[in-house]
């Protein structure tokens, strides 16, 4: 049997970035803190060199704007660069003003603004067009579906932000577990998750990756790839490779959510890219080719009307173009 390519994703930002130490260090003090993603950064691009493994690689245009040459390091190592959004900003807002207002109350201006910052620098830094998002925090959850539109009309081909779970900040724990087709022709990629007692466990790493025994993510990731045949979703950021970051003010439970098992984090990915096979989103959305993706009609904003009776279609056939290989990834889904 084949192995399956899981989707190896790196949220590439600064340790003071982190949403939940926002209020101790507002956006007007982080030119005051040391930068430290791109020395993190550079270390996890040599593990990937030493496995023969490439990756995709949400850059935060706030880092890619102070550190062009890490950006270019990534991609001429090879590996897929994608958007995180430029101020790591959480998507907020019901979306229903044009974007042409102040966009105090829906949102949809700024998303629009930050998000279009982060891709042109992007794109001129590598020189291709950024095929990839994802936003802050996993922000796209129910309220904030009306992104999806938005990131269409820009010409992104996938989102990787819908975790499809349970969380106090986010999260849409009825959404499609797998890659699947958005009314909007975007392809969502969402996190990796394994069903324990009928519900979404969070197996995509990140703090799951650090707060649980690496047994069971390891676990979880064989459970997804032999019993349901399906590949996972996997992400670190940097920060988690760097035990020697600077300690900021914070509550208990972000204490613990953010430096746990910083120490171990290396080690711990280390030993995964050795057990499972690894990939950049591309690459695993081509491996897919051959299967019919999930319908997605129950992931509507809740302010708009409920679609009418699913009617049977004819499930089509999308081409997304590979950033890394240059060849069109053909992906079965059907049109909700």
């Amino acid at each position: 049997m084949a192995l399956i390519t899981n989707a190896l994703t790196i949220d590439v930002e600064e340790y003071f970035h982190a949403t939940a130490f926002s209020s101790a260090v507002p956006p007007e003090r982080w030119a005051d803190l040391p930068m430290r993603a791109g020395e993190a950064t550079r270390r996890l691009l040599d593990l990937l060199a030493s496995r023969g493994i490439r990756a995709t690689f949400f850059v935060l245009g706030w880092v890619a704007e102070r550190d062009p040459g890490l950006v270019r390091a990534i991609r001429e190592a090879g590996h897929e660069v994608a958007s995180h959004g430029y101020g790591h900003r959480p998507i907020r807002g019901d979306g229903r003003g044009d974007g042409r207002g102040d966009g105090r109350k829906d949102g949809r201006k700024e998303f629009i603004e930050d998000t279009d910052r982060s891709k042109k620098l992007i794109e001129d830094l590598i020189g291709e067009p950024v095929k990839g998002y994802r936003a802050t925090t996993f922000s796209i959850v129910r309220e904030t579906l009306w992104a999806l539109d938005v990131l269409a009309e820009m010409g992104f081909a996938y989102d990787s932000s819908i975790f499809p779970i349970r969380h106090d900040r986010y999260g849409i724990p009825d959404a499609p577990r797998f890659p699947h087709r958005h009314s909007s022709g975007l392809i969502e990629v969402p996190p990796g998750t394994a069903r324990v007692l009928g519900q979404n466990v969070p197996i995509a790493g990140g703090g799951y990756f650090r707060l649980f025994p690496p047994s069971f993510t390891r676990w979880g990731i064989r459970r997804v790839n032999e019993k349901e045949k399906m590949p996972v979703v996997f992400y670190v950021h940097p920060w988690e490779v760097d035990p020697d970051q600077p300690r900021l003010p914070a509550g208990r439970l972000t204490r613990i959510r953010h430096y746990r098992n910083l120490d171990r984090t290396e080690e711990r990915l280390s030993d995964l890219l050795e057990t499972f096979r690894f990939g950049t989103i591309g690459e695993m959305l081509e491996q897919l080719a051959p299967q019919s993706m999930e319908p997605c009609s129950s992931l509507r904003p809740p302010h708009l009307d409920p679609l009418p009776q699913e009617r049977k279609r004819e499930a089509s056939y999308i081409s997304s173009l590979s950033p890394v290989t240059g060849e069109r990834a053909r992906v079965r889904g059907s049109i909700a």
